[in-house]
């Protein structure tokens, strides 16, 4: 799995962007209550409620003795009983064959570490006739968009299991596959957890865009019903998922910042994300063609400039500063700088021509 650190400006830090996105769903009880609910399927979590739900991820995550701080483990109580919850984040678009072996040791830690918190409680308890270890379901949350084939059952992975069969553990995991919702799926769940999926179902940001036609309804009960708290992990899940489609932090701040005011439809008119590489790749193509336009007076580099002139003035317009505009266009400071200085001057009639005049002016004196 492909791994790169970054830590953003709305505070998240993690080597697993994505894995990230998926912790905090995970991690936060509403959201996993949510999930629970609407995304396994299973009649005993109809009823299951945010203080049901214990997060108890750092207790366990340091027994697994591999790195993955992406995993969570919840601790769910049903009446008087409790359930394990493990949920695995996958996202490689290849399937993970050893998933089944996996979940089996992160299984035996939990029990073991269950039987000497009891045993501790109770001397002896573990080898008594009532003595019962608590069930764990393990949930893989998939994030690829091919299809999950990798075997559910860990006794499919042993050889000779047609033969010995009874004397190999036997048990299934659940794989709840991203790809499998609809966007219109996702909108008549009608809760917040749906707003991250949509997200992250996005493969690139102009897909962003498809987002515009959600319904009012979907966006006004999120506006209403959605507490402080929970907006500000939905703009943090949001915020890195963001960040994956390499969008800067200026559009990523907008969003998070309109989520956390309750502007939710603003959110999806407004949006004016791009990836920064190729923008960068863009521009370059749109100044090369300007300069062939413009060749007989400026030549391409003129073009160029003239171009770039253009692309700063437009960030002007949005209030940025000249070191917000160096890092969104990926173009040198002082550059920046020096356009920005001398636009300033002119504000608010800007005009691309008479900057690049003084521009060079200074150049040649």
């Amino acid at each position: 799995m492909e791994t790169q650190n970054s830590t953003t400006s709305n505070g998240v830090n993690n080597s697993h962007t994505k894995d990230n996105a998926a912790k905090i769903v995970f991690g936060d009880p509403v959201l996993c209550a949510q999930f629970l609910k609407g995304y396994t399927d299973i009649p005993l979590f109809k009823e299951i409620k945010p203080e049901d739900i214990e997060n108890v991820s750092s207790h366990f995550l340091p027994l697994f003795q591999e790195s993955r701080d992406s995993d969570t483990v919840n601790k769910i109580r049903i009446g008087d009983s409790e359930i394990y919850l493990i949920a695995l984040i996958e996202h490689q678009s290849e399937n993970d064959f050893d998933m089944s072996f996996r979940i089996l040791r992160y299984i035996v830690f939990i029990w073991t570490d269950y039987a000497a918190q009891q045993e501790k409680l109770h001397k002896g308890i573990t080898k008594s006739k009532a003595f019962l270890y608590p069930p764990i379901l393990p949930v893989v949350y998939y994030e690829g968009t091919s299809t999950w084939s990798a075997p559910l059952n860990f006794k499919d992975r042993v050889f000779l299991n047609n033969v010995l069969g009874d004397y190999i553990p036997s048990f299934n995991y659940l794989v709840v596959p991203l790809n499998k919702y609809s966007k219109q799926d996702l909108i008549e769940k009608n809760d917040e957890l749906s707003l991250i999926f949509l997200i992250n179902q996005l493969q690139n940001s102009s897909e962003f865009h498809t987002l515009k036609d959600i319904p009012k309804e979907y966006t006004e009960h999120l506006t209403e019903n959605t507490p402080d708290y929970l907006l500000k992990i939905i703009g943090k899940g949001i915020a890195v998922l963001l960040h994956k489609l390499n969008i800067p932090d200026e559009e990523v701040y907008e969003v998070t910042d309109q989520i956390t005011r309750r502007k939710f439809s603003m959110m999806f008119d407004n949006f004016q994300a791009y990836d920064v590489q190729e923008t960068r790749r863009v521009s370059r193509e749109e100044g090369r063609l300007e300069g062939r336009i413009e060749g007989e007076r400026a030549g391409r580099i003129e073009g160029e400039q003239l171009h770039l002139i253009k692309l700063v003035i437009k960030k002007i317009e949005k209030q940025c500063s000249a070191a917000q505009i160096s890092e969104i266009l990926e173009e040198p400071l002082d550059i920046i700088q020096q356009i920005y200085d001398i636009a300033l001057c002119q504000a608010p009639d800007y005009n691309a021509d008479k900057i690049l005049k003084e521009m060079n002016s200074k150049t040649i004196s």
